[in-house]
């Protein structure tokens, strides 16, 4: 972070402050993200090059995650995700919804049926088949 960025007085571009906050992996991503409607900035649609300041809330969704968040502070540069998190916090019911959805998906998973035998079990079977 620069100085006019800690100090709270720079602005950034959605989509690099979108890329630096490693919500997406490239710069390309979040403007496609942008683009297509996932993303509003103070409850708004916007374009990858309006201008972010610290205070503004954000709605991200990338695929069935639906994030809300404050910007807390201003970057450019993509660095370390310890860092990244520190330019945002995320609302305690977006919290919330994301845990409950990732545990839905965990009890499903739990619940699938089971996979096809591989060969050990295959082999398996039909020596009891054969045995019986």
């Amino acid at each position: 972070m620069n100085e006019a960025d800690a100090a709270g007085q720079g602005e950034v571009r959605v989509d690099v402050w979108l890329w630096a906050a490693r919500f997406f992996k490239t710069r390309s991503l979040a403007k496609q993200a942008i683009v297509g409607g996932h993303v509003d900035v103070n409850d708004a649609g916007c374009k990858p090059a309006r201008t972010l300041h610290v205070g503004d809330r954000l709605r991200v969704t990338r695929g069935e995650e639906r994030l809300e968040i404050e910007v807390l502070g201003l970057s450019e540069r993509r660095g370390p995700a310890s860092v990244a998190q520190t330019l945002y916090r995320e609302s305690e019911a977006s919290r919330k919804v994301r845990e409950d959805a990732r545990m839905q998906r965990r009890m499903i998973g739990a619940a699938a049926p089971p996979k096809r035998p591989d060969k050990q079990a295959r082999r398996e079977l039909r020596r009891l088949k054969d045995s019986g």
